[in-house]
């Protein structure tokens, strides 16, 4: 298992993050970029409000980007993180792989949307069985049967996370998109996988009661986690503490992109709106400056 020690780690995949990365390693901080790229909003968008770019796809831009970085010394891995942990002052994190690697600093770099599954039942339940929250809410359903709706490391490793609270969970997915060592994870914790099966409706009146699933069974469950694509701003700040702002959706950052967290910086949509490219940009400058620079003075502290 890698426990290789970074100076600068970046979640997320977007032209923030890329940013951040490329500023970073040019100041010869020993960065690593984790996300894959076509998670990024911009991957599949048609750019043409961007400086000096006219008529561009997102995804020749992020293709560049990412070039780009790796030029000047950024690593990356196309997996998602699982979970973060405080380590005295570092910070461990847990990779979809099974690996973990340390950094000095973080760069919350995961855009800000909350994606839905827009289904009958969803809206009128949530907060009542219905769930975007693993961290935040599977000690509400200990010894309760649950559903996990999604195919992407955040669903796998919410799955495998239940399965310390709930009697039994279901995963339900079109087509299960994680690497072996999560997939391996999934089969040892006994979470039930029903691959091409989608969840229809979300059932119940006063409480989530079952699904309806796109074959016409339905399943018995107390909860229904919605966990689509990566680990959300709600679960990366739960598990470290970052202040969010009124709404709690968006991460609070000054001017130099630091949190409330020594170490954690963020950039981006995540730090909310205007939601676009040059406002990422620029915060991702910042972030990797900043990051990079904290680094360096922290190696001198140890």
């Amino acid at each position: 298992m890698s426990d290789t020690l970074y100076d600068v780690v970046i979640l997320g995949s977007g032209p923030g993050g890329l940013q951040a990365a490329i500023h970073a390693s040019r100041k010869k901080a020993r960065t690593l970029m984790l996300g894959r790229i076509d998670n990024s909003s911009l991957y599949w968008a048609h750019v043409e409000n961007y400086c000096c770019q006219i008529k561009i796809s997102g995804e020749e831009i992020l293709k560049r980007g990412r070039d780009q970085a790796e030029s000047f010394g950024s690593e990356f891995r196309d997996e998602d993180v699982l979970a973060i942990e405080p380590d005295g002052k570092l910070f461990s994190l847990k990779l979809e792989s099974g690996d973990t690697v340390r950094a000095k600093t973080i760069i919350l770099a995961t855009g800000s949307s909350r994606n839905k599954l827009g289904v009958p039942g969803e809206k009128e339940l949530l907060g009542k069985g219905v769930s975007y929250c693993v961290d935040c809410d599977a000690g509400f359903y200990r010894d309760e049967v649950v559903a996990v709706a999604g195919c992407r490391s955040a669903a796998a490793g919410g799955a495998v996370a239940l399965t310390h609270f709930a009697s039994e969970v279901h995963l339900y997915c079109e087509e299960l998109d994680v690497n072996e060592g999560l997939r391996r994870q999934l089969d040892e914790t006994g979470v039930k996988v029903h691959e091409g099966r989608t969840i229809k409706e979300i059932q119940g009146e006063n409480a989530v009661a079952s699904v309806l699933l796109d074959d016409g069974s339905t399943q018995d469950v107390s909860g229904v986690f919605i966990e689509l694509g990566a680990k959300g701003v709600l679960e990366l700040t739960a598990m470290l503490g970052v202040r969010l702002d009124e709404n709690m959706k968006y991460i609070e950052a000054d001017k130099k992109q630091c949190t409330n967290v020594p170490g954690v910086f963020a950039a981006g949509d995540i730090c909310g709106p205007p939601l676009q490219m040059a406002k990422a940009v620029g915060e991702g400058c910042v972030a990797g400056i900043e990051a990079a620079t904290y680094a360096k003075k922290l190696e001198l502290d140890e």
